[in-house]
């Protein structure tokens, strides 16, 4: 805890209503109480209801707000989150969320002192924060290189690669041909114009962006983003998984027994985001998400090809239609094991036998797999799963499983080649190496906890000052 003479805060902490998004929003939380600032966490009750408990020495300062999320019509009144979603409904979704304005603004109004409000893929917030004196800061969960291609303004990078009529950016720690690259990754994503301007949004009206990432991994992308954007960009450390709860759950205690029975470093664990497990628009008229039922089926061929022990974290979300083919399971019994219910994946990858991680590349299971060194075998789908697959590539901490440009339909007797080869063949060896030298940065709690230090020192000193505007005499304006 803080010192008498350190300035204590109230943070409010609204993200997004996915747990790929809430997660890390909680584990910074639990960061600041942890420095005594007072903490308000906002989301709908059910999501709030699936976020790990809180430490009990963190309860005075770490306060859960349930929000009422409005019924729209078409969406499940059980859909809370994008993982409670059906295909498609993600629209609907959004719209439910944007129906939370109101019920934030009263939260705020009727609040003593707010200093910072954290959120993420908010356009409207900004001018509701403004309205308090409220500092904003836009914390992205995946990393700066990421952000940096989605919400780039490349109307000032023309055709030969030139910014603001100067090639690149340039400076002594960034490549000449760094925004080369960004508008090339940009252009191998599509139209992301929707997505790019929701981002952009949200950036434009925000005092500082929080960036998962750290100096180590990424210095080059970090210090584009800010010189793109003209904000400050503090990164907040990588936030590496630690197994504080359910060490003796049955459900663990099931699948390590089966994990005990293999030997080291020789099973592939195989995931692929319970919210990617069927298809649905991350925005309306937007991207398709999903490993197909086609895909799935090359997926399963593949790794019975292979010949080697794998266990699949198969969890079916709302809505999926997608299903192993017939006669899979009884044909790989034994050395192959396909899990459909809720799996604790960190303490899977923290296993001894786990040799490798076939993964979608969210950045979540990125930096879990990267964590307890395990090289990857990457099939991405979108966004920043293309995108980090990419850097990872490049970094050779793994290989992609290609698509066919047409269709984007994938090959078994590939998937099984890859799989053989980063698990246990030579010529994988440089991926199986790379990623212990990287699992030394991601796994080192002591440099992480550092970035996490810097932040909170940053929000400290670059708070509101001590007046605040009169709550009786503003009023809200819903788009």
């Amino acid at each position: 805890m803080a010192s008498e003479n350190t300035k204590m805060l109230h943070i409010v902490m609204f993200p997004w209503l996915a747990f790929g998004h809430l997660l890390p929003f909680f584990h910074l939380s639990k960061y600041l109480a942890s420095k005594g600032h007072h903490i308000s966490f906002l989301s709908a009750s059910r999501n709030l209801q699936r976020l790990p408990k809180i430490p009990h020495n963190l309860l005075p300062q770490l306060t859960l707000v349930p929000l009422p999320l409005p019924l729209v019509p078409g969406l499940p009144p059980t859909a809370a989150a994008t993982t409670d979603t059906p295909s498609g409904k993600i629209p609907l979704l959004r719209k439910a969320y944007r129906g939370l304005q109101e019920h934030v603004f009263r939260f705020l109004e009727d609040s003593s002192r707010v200093d910072w409000i954290v959120h993420d893929l908010n356009p409207w917030i900004g001018s509701i924060a403004d309205r308090f004196g409220i500092k904003k800061a836009f914390f992205i969960t995946t990393n700066a290189w990421t952000i940096s291609v989605v919400a780039s303004p490349l109307d000032s990078l023309d055709e030969e690669g030139f910014f603001n009529n100067r090639p690149c950016i340039g400076g002594d720690d960034i490549d000449d041909n760094l925004l080369c690259r960004l508008r090339q990754a940009k252009k191998s994503l599509g139209n992301i114009d929707e997505v790019s301007e929701e981002t952009g949004a949200s950036i434009k009206n925000t005092d500082v962006i929080l960036i998962r990432g750290c100096v180590e991994l990424e210095a080059e992308s970090l210090q584009l983003l800010e010189t793109l954007q003209k904000k400050p960009v503090v990164p907040t450390g990588l936030m590496p998984v630690s197994h504080d709860d359910d060490h003796d759950s049955d459900t663990w205690q099931t699948i390590k027994g089966w994990l005990d029975k293999h030997r080291e470093r020789s099973v592939l664990y195989v995931a692929l985001g319970s919210e990617t497990i069927y298809e649905k628009y991350v925005s309306p008229n937007l991207i398709k998400v999903s490993p197909r039922q086609d895909q799935i089926t090359e997926l399963a061929f593949g790794l019975e090809l292979s010949g080697l022990s794998f266990f699949w974290a198969l969890r079916r979300a709302e809505g999926s239609s997608v299903e192993i083919p017939d006669g899979f399971q009884e044909r790989i019994q034994g050395r192959g094991l396909v899990w459909t219910k809720w799996a604790p994946q960190s303490r899977i990858l923290a296993h001894d036998s786990v040799g490798a991680f076939l993964t979608h590349c969210g950045c979540s299971s990125v930096i879990e797999g990267v964590q307890f060194g395990r090289p990857l075998i990457m099939l991405p789908f979108v966004l920043d799963q293309v995108l980090n697959a990419r850097i990872l590539k490049e970094k050779q901490i793994g290989v992609e499983i290609e698509k066919a440009e047409n269709d984007g339909s994938i090959n078994r007797r590939s998937v099984a080649e890859l799989v053989r080869l980063v698990v246990e063949d030579e010529a994988g060896s440089i991926y199986r190496a790379e990623v212990v030298k990287m699992s030394r940065v991601v796994a080192d709690i002591g440099l992480q906890t550092q970035y996490f230090d810097k932040l909170e020192e940053f929000l400290r000193n670059n708070g509101p000052g001590p007046a605040h505007l009169s709550r009786n005499k503003i009023k809200l304006l819903v788009d």
